[in-house]
């Protein structure tokens, strides 16, 4: 990055309260040690800007515009890791998603906003509020959104509904909504960081006092049992498979299948909720205790009636913050045989996994529902689910471990884990393109996933709204188009996925 201290002396002079520097350094470290996966943690900016206002973010656009601008006119490229990057909540352990070596950060927590409307139908969201803040705020109200289970993470990197508030490459603020710029606001429904930043979301509430919810954890042995039972239960999900009764108010089950080799424990836990308050504690809504679910035993229960807040905060104590982390993920077919094939390449890697004996290692495969129904309600988005016939399983694996050296170790061995259960979808036809981008590991690609006339899509609002590609080779962060920037007349082709 060609004079990063011009840069950074410009963004001091502009905004002198909002901009911390290294050699302030408690403040400096709280500023950016509050990422989840370590790994981000590690990448250490030139400085942090944490705007104030609209307004403040605007100007510090600009700057970064003029800056990406002055670059293109010298014929330099911009650095490969980027002008700046953009923090919301910081939950992704994708390198460099929300973090940057050497250049600005630009952190939203100031952002932090949860103003629900006078009559309950909206909620204003910040787009540096987390999860957690939100949930309380509206469990105080009787209120909810659809959000995350995880009160950890941020707001900005989880909303798709509603309308957004948002900063475009000019340094100005517009809104994207079903009225105003609305191809701005489909594409921002899965398009992740590629167009502008987001301050603000509003989006639907709806009442909502208690919900019903908990884990079940089981032996390893009941693996066959527990892929049958999801396999039924995900299909009376969905209302395009015959001779199944769904029940609106019953999440689709989450089943988790986990290897701690330092205690040389393989254990299975099941998530269950029914958002329909039942009024007697512990005792199991009728769907699910009619379920396979409900026959099972298990080591340890922990289901009951809870505000959504006590929710979020069980699935968060699972995974906590200040480890190295790993995400990866595919989509298939509901079908039996390729679920069962998804549990092999988890059990799979097992036996390498020990014999490498990765220090503080939780190798964990994730199965969830994505059922067709759900997928047709809502927004007009670019995902390319919206005609998808037949319900779908999100398999993703979670890992965590201790050490740097272990790092290529581990991510080879998910990345093998994944290309197994793809190869074996593809030979049973049960394979799906869709990628959920929030899974995804570094060396895939969500965009393709979606199809290539969402791609193309995609591509056209990023020229539209940012036709000198700032958000697309300024911001480095996350998963980007394909398009060129300055000095890179590269691009990279939308093709039938």
């Amino acid at each position: 990055m060609p004079e990063p201290f011009t840069l950074i002396a410009r963004l001091v002079s502009a905004l002198p309260d909002s901009v911390i520097l290294p050699e302030t350094a408690e403040a400096f470290k709280q500023a950016t040690s509050v990422y989840w996966a370590q790994q981000e943690r590690e990448a250490v900016p030139a400085c942090v800007l944490q705007p104030k206002s609209v307004e403040q973010l605007c100007t510090a656009v600009r700057i970064l515009k003029e800056e990406y601008d002055e670059l293109a006119a010298r014929g330099n490229k911009v650095n490969p890791k980027g002008l700046f990057a953009i923090r919301s909540g910081g939950y992704s352990p994708v390198p460099g998603a929300a973090s940057i070596v050497g250049g600005v950060l630009i952190v939203l927590s100031r952002f932090d906003e949860v103003t629900p409307s006078e009559d309950g139908s909206t909620v204003a969201l910040g787009a540096g509020a987390r999860w957690n803040g939100v949930s309380k705020i509206l469990d105080e109200k009787g209120l909810a959104v659809a959000g995350c289970r995880n009160s950890a993470v941020g707001v900005g990197g989880m909303v798709l509904g509603g309308g957004y508030e948002i900063v475009l490459a000019s340094g100005t603020a517009t809104v994207a909504s079903e009225s105003t710029n609305p191809d701005l606001w489909r594409a921002l429904k899965g398009g992740s960081n590629n167009f502008g930043i987001v301050t603000r979301f509003t989006v639907p509430c709806f009442p909502l006092t208690d919900i019903w919810s908990g884990f079940l954890y089981l032996s390893a042995s009941q693996t066959t049992k527990v892929l049958a039972a999801f396999h039924e239960c995900v299909n009376r999900a969905d209302s395009t498979v015959a001779n199944t009764t769904s029940d609106n108010y019953a999440a689709g089950p989450l089943a988790c299948f986990t290897y701690i080799p330092k205690i040389g424990l393989q254990v299975i836990s099941v998530h269950l909720a029914y958002t329909k308050p039942i009024g007697n504690g512990w005792k199991w809504p009728d769907y699910w205790k009619n379920s396979p679910f409900g026959s099972f035993w298990c080591f340890w229960r922990t289901c009951k009636e809870r505000r959504i807040s006590s929710a979020n905060e069980e699935m968060t104590g699972l995974n906590p913050p200040g480890r190295r982390q790993v995400f990866a993920t595919t989509t298939i077919k509901n079908d039996p045989a390729t679920l069962n094939a998804a549990h092999a390449g988890y059990h799979d890697a097992i036996a390498s996994l020990r014999h490498a004996k990765v220090e503080g290692l939780v190798w964990t495969l994730v199965l969830q529902p994505l059922v067709s129904d759900w997928a047709r309600k809502g927004d007009s988005n670019p995902l390319g689910l919206h005609d998808c016939p037949y319900p779908l399983v999100v398999v993703s694996f979670t890992v965590n471990w201790d050490s740097q050296r272990d790092d290529e170790f581990v991510k080879t061995k998910t990345r093998e884990a994944v290309e197994q259960i793809e190869a074996a979808a593809v030979a049973y036809g049960t394979s799906h393109p869709y990628r959920y981008l929030n899974y995804c590991a570094e060396w895939q690609k969500p965009f393709e996933s979606y199809g290539e006339g969402n791609w193309r899509f995609l591509q056209a609002v990023s020229r539209k709204y940012d036709p000198d590609g700032l958000f697309q080779k300024g911001c480095v962060g996350g998963f980007k188009l394909g398009l060129p920037g300055p000095g890179d007349r590269s691009a990279t082709t939308p093709r039938e996925c």
